[in-house]
């Protein structure tokens, strides 16, 4: 690993030489300049990872160059040295992005832990971004989230892009499985290249091998004409098969061929032809379990399931319902000339806490439906489908009689207060409802706050309250 690389910006030649001498042993690599001048043109060739900077220079202060490096977003830690008296200089330059500040005089030991400090601050600055990058995205070739689990996609598909072993991408209806698959295409060299799309299930059967393969003139009734199939048309490129399950058996033997040989034959073609396609296949089924019911063939699952991608649910993507929701209404509020500018809180909690079945399909088209049929500055609760509205208030009550219904064969058996007794006061029912409802939500707050039709902030609130009760 190269040495960090240390600039001491100093115009009195003693005490640069100095400063040089304290850290000719510290393992950096340092150089000098006397000027403002000097440091910029230093700085233009090879960015510093930390400056050592005088604040008062012959052409200038060292306060511009602190604004430069600003300016310019450099990853570079300035220390800045000052003399007695001046510490309101010091503090300007703190304001400025100094990391710390030294005053003449200081020993060797003083500036190498302050150098060693500034260094490690980089250090970590550095690291935080390189995790940002790799896991704060909240975009990325066409999918919207920033969740968790949906890093650990993107990651999966950084590495699998470059490569040309298959990919077998699985995960419930509308969850993304296409965007996938374009996304491994648009992330891999093969980008420039087609990328060719088919659903199995829903080509007919009798179609889906000339669909693949294609076919020669006269091969069947309306074969009118040569047709290169999809897998040809994808040469050098990708070819995505969705609902890879659907394949009827027999066809799945001519696939796992073409997986063998990379070479294709046309329906009614005598000649084979050789094609050079990256496969990704998708399905929402178990293929496991297809293979163990006899319904996909072993090996050809497999050749296809060399890189596996399950994609997650959006009931499991925490935070991602807003984020994509959000998207689409910017989207389709532009596509319909509506004004709508955001959701209001009542409906951003009803988002948050519907399981979504359907996934991001599903949510799309809740989103674009109340788009169409409403208009306002923000989507309320009461525009959104009944299926949202009417659910929370369900639960809630449900929650509620469960945790109070009677554990006796009557319902006064039991004294009020006593062990046992029905009758308990009010915040013990409601605190069993509140902790009932969390439960039902895996533990998600403001899921079971939405279902509740209260703040998560009363959780929180009343949480605090139960505990300092239990203290008591």
């Amino acid at each position: 690993m190269s040495k960090r690389f240390v600039l001491i910006v100093e115009d009195t030649l003693p005490m640069a030489a100095l400063y040089e001498e304290y850290l000719r042993d510290a393992a950096y690599d340092v150089a000098v300049a006397g000027s403002l001048r000097q440091a910029r043109e230093r700085i233009a060739v090879r960015v510093p990872d930390a400056i050592v900077v005088d604040i008062g220079l012959p052409d200038g202060s060292g306060l511009d160059l602190l604004k430069d490096i600003r300016a310019q977003g450099l990853p570079t830690e300035a220390i800045v040295v000052t003399v007695s008296g001046s510490m309101n200089l010091a503090v300007e330059a703190m304001r400025e992005g100094a990391y710390d500040f030294l005053v003449k005089p200081f020993d060797r030991e003083r500036l190498i832990v302050t150098l060693r400090n500034a260094l490690e601050r980089r250090r970590l600055a550095d690291a935080v971004v390189e995790i940002r990058e790799e896991f704060g995205r909240d975009r990325y070739f066409g999918f919207v989230g920033a969740s968790l689990s949906m890093q650990g996609v993107y990651r999966i598909v950084d590495s699998a892009a470059p490569s040309k072993a298959t990919v077998f991408v699985t995960g419930e209806s509308g969850t993304g499985k296409e965007v996938c698959a374009e996304a491994i295409h648009k992330r891999s060299p093969r980008a420039k290249a087609p990328f060719v799309a088919l659903n199995c299930a829903a080509i007919p059967k009798d179609l889906l091998e000339s669909e693949i393969f294609g076919h020669v003139k006269g091969a069947f009734t309306g074969a009118t004409a040569d047709r290169a199939g999809a897998a040809l048309q994808a040469d050098r490129g990708t070819l995505f098969l969705d609902e890879i399950c659907e394949m009827e058996p027999n066809l799945q033997g001519k696939l796992l061929r073409f997986l063998q040989t990379g070479q294709v034959q046309r329906v009614g073609g005598a000649k084979p032809e050789s094609v050079d396609v990256r496969i990704v296949c998708a399905t929402n089924r178990d293929p496991v379990a297809e293979v163990a019911a006899g319904r996909f063939r072993e090996d050809l699952f497999y050749r296809l399931h060399v890189i596996p991608i399950q994609l997650p649910p959006l009931r499991e993507r925490d935070g991602d319902v807003l984020l994509i929701a959000r998207d689409l209404l910017k989207r389709y509020a532009r596509e319909e000339r509506k004004k709508f500018g955001g959701f209001a809180e009542d409906a951003e909690a009803l988002l948050a806490a519907y399981p979504w079945p359907g996934n991001v399909r599903e949510l799309q088209n809740v989103v674009r439906s109340t788009v169409v049929l409403h208009d306002g500055d923000a989507i309320e609760a009461a525009m959104l489908p009944d299926k949202l509205r009417g659910r929370g208030a369900v639960v809630a009550r449900a929650a509620i009689v469960s945790s109070a219904a009677p554990t006796q064969s009557g319902p006064y058996d039991v004294p009020p207060g006593a062990p046992g007794s029905p009758l308990r006061p009010l915040w013990q029912i409601e605190r069993d409802a509140i902790e009932a409802a969390i439960a039902a939500c895996g533990g998600n707050v403001r899921r079971a706050a939405a279902f509740l039709e209260i703040d998560a902030s009363t959780i929180y609130r009343k949480k605090q309250l139960w505990e300092d009760r239990g203290r008591t």
